[in-house]
């Protein structure tokens, strides 16, 4: 277990004086000549070529290389709806983790209206500045509609990682504890508690491999077909979620449950985790307070994950999301698929090979190898 000195306040406002971020030169500009090449009259150059030659701007700008980090910042780290403003150094901290994971230049763009179609219309204007965006901290249900609009606008990798990225790295240390455990992964009963973007991204995911039996939790009980309340995306999970119509909260859910993965605030009870199934796997990812403490949930189950990085097994997205981009762009990719979602947990979870074991399910962020594989794994796939 990694163990680090406690984080004081100080620290952490000192660390975010001037932002996170700098833009850097890839040339020098120490004279006259270089100032030349790089500015008046040398640009003018390539920025005719351009003009005449619009496929130019992929290899002589940045911006097939730049992914734009873009939140309206509704739906911010546990936050909530804090607006853009104070989602900036959030922003900024993914497009930092871009850059030491993948290399990959990033800028944030934080924008200021709730309204779905003014994001798309902002994102449709500014394209020609970035090659991919993701989208971040974007609140539910409103996120669903405005992953799609944006994917159909705009000709290039688009994808919502708190969907998505969430989804990918659950899936790679799903498939690692199911080995450890001894089940088959289509076999599994497994129950989501959390009905918002990673919750059903997470619940598609499992469809995708084959789990049929996959039931989601929102705050009013079990997704299923004799709800009346349901709308949009839940309605969706629900007609292909459930198979046995089962109705009630997390406790009635869990019942023979093998593996329950938490995604939101709400706390799990020892007496209900009993009722799992033996052998069980429970990923408490809820960050930074897990919904339950791990140590007593390793008192339950076989394999327990966390969101910390302080606990074994943590689930974090920055093993996806950067490789998942990178290999995207690599393969000049116009959409990133499940298909490469899936490719990319599949190699997140082949890393750990023969040193799997409950406390050792998936990679450390901080595994060199892990961006590479994924950015491998989605290029193979890209079209």
């Amino acid at each position: 277990m990694q163990q680090f000195a406690p984080i004081s306040d100080d620290e952490v406002f000192q660390a975010h004086i001037g932002g996170k971020l700098s833009v850097e030169l890839t040339a020098p500009i120490n004279d006259k000549r270089d100032l030349s090449i790089a500015y008046t009259p040398g640009v003018a150059k390539v920025s005719d070529a351009i003009h005449k030659n619009p496929d130019m701007a992929k290899t002589h700008t940045w911006a097939n290389r730049l992914v734009v980090v873009v939140s309206d910042g509704t739906a911010v780290l546990g936050l909530g709806d804090i607006g853009p403003a104070a989602s900036l150094p959030v922003m900024e901290g993914k497009s930092a983790l871009f850059k030491r994971f993948a290399g990959l230049n990033s800028i944030p763009l934080v924008i200021d209206t709730h309204d779905v179609d003014e994001i798309v219309e902002t994102l449709v204007r500014l394209k020609h500045s970035f090659g991919a965006v993701n989208l971040e901290d974007i609140g539910a249900p409103r996120c669903f509609e405005l992953e799609e609009k944006v994917i159909e606008a705009l000709d290039m990798p688009v994808m919502h990682d708190d969907q998505h990225g969430t989804a990918v790295v659950v899936l790679a240390a799903l498939l690692n504890a199911s080995k450890v455990v001894s089940k088959k992964l289509e076999d599994l009963k497994v129950v989501i508690s959390g009905a918002g973007s990673a919750g059903l991204a997470i619940s598609d995911m499992l469809l995708h491999v084959g789990i049929k039996n996959v039931l989601v939790i929102d705050s009013k009980g079990i997704l299923n077909n004799q709800r009346t309340d349901l709308s949009g995306k839940k309605l969706k999970v629900a007609a292909t979620t459930n198979p046995e119509g089962i109705a009630g909260g997390l406790s009635e859910a869990l019942v023979n449950a093998d593996a329950v993965i938490g995604v939101s605030t709400s706390k799990f009870e020892v007496s209900d985790l009993k009722k799992m199934a033996p052998d069980s796997m429970i990923f408490a990812l809820s960050n930074p307070n897990p919904e339950i403490d791990p140590a007593v949930a390793r008192e339950i189950a076989t394999v327990v994950a966390t969101g910390r990085s302080d606990y074994p097994n943590q689930i974090n997205n920055v093993l996806a999301f950067p490789g998942i981009f990178l290999g995207a762009l690599d393969g000049k990719a116009r959409r990133i698929t499940t298909d490469m979602k899936v490719a990319a947990a599949h190699a997140i979870a082949e890393l750990v090979g023969d040193d799997l074991s409950a406390d050792y399910i998936i990679p450390s962020p901080f595994d060199e190898r892990v961006t590479p594989a994924v950015a491998n794994a989605v290029q193979r796939l890209a079209k």
